[in-house]
C-alpha cells in the first residue's frame, strides 16, 4: 500500500521542501563597528506583510537616542568675557581721553607761562635800558668843545 520513499516516507506523506530563512539585522553604515556582546534580553523579530502578499521578516531598530543636552547657562562665557573686554576697552579709552586732556592743558599752561616770563623779563630790561632818572653809575664825562690841533687834543 503505502511504500516507503527514499527518505523512508510512506508514499503519499511528501510534504513540499521547507525553506530556513535566518533574518540578519540591518545596521547604518555610518555606526562604529560592531563590538560582540552578550544582549540583555533577545529581540523580537518582526514580520511585515508587502502589498504583494510577500512577508518580510527582519528585526525593529530602534531610533537612535541622541544623549542629554548638559544644562548649559542663560548667557555664554564667551559673551560675558567678550562684554566685559569691551567695558575695560571704554575705561582705558576714557582714561586715554582724559590722560590727552591733561596733557594739553598743561602744554597751554607751560607756554602761557613762559611768554609771561619772556614778558617781564623783556618789560624789565626794557625799563633798565631806558630810565632816564634812574640811579647813576659809573664814570660822568662832560663833553665840552674841544680843540684838535696837529694830531694833539687840548681839552
Amino acid at each position: 500500500m503505502n511504500e516507503p520513499t527514499a527518505y523512508g516516507r510512506p508514499a503519499g506523506h511528501e510534504t513540499a521542501a521547507v525553506e530556513v530563512h535566518t533574518p540578519t539585522p540591518l545596521t547604518p553604515a555610518h555606526t562604529a563597528p560592531l563590538v560582540p556582546m552578550q544582549p540583555g534580553t533577545i529581540p523580537a523579530v518582526a514580520s511585515v506583510v508587502l502589498p504583494d502578499g510577500r512577508v518580510v521578516t527582519g528585526y525593529a531598530i530602534e531610533p537612535a537616542k541622541p544623549e542629554p543636552v548638559a544644562h548649559k547657562p542663560a548667557v555664554s562665557r564667551a559673551a560675558v568675557n567678550i562684554a566685559l573686554g569691551g567695558v575695560g576697552f571704554l575705561a582705558v579709552c576714557g582714561g586715554l581721553l582724559m590722560l590727552t586732556t591733561f596733557i594739553t592743558a598743561l602744554t597751554a599752561l607751560v607756554t602761557q607761562l613762559v611768554i609771561l616770563a619772556a614778558v617781564i623779563f623783556g618789560g624789565w630790561i626794557a625799563v633798565q635800558v631806558f630810565s632816564a632818572s634812574g640811579g647813576k653809575r659809573g664814570t660822568t664825562v662832560n663833553i665840552r668843545k674841544a680843540v684838535i690841533k696837529r694830531n694833539k687834543f687840548y681839552g
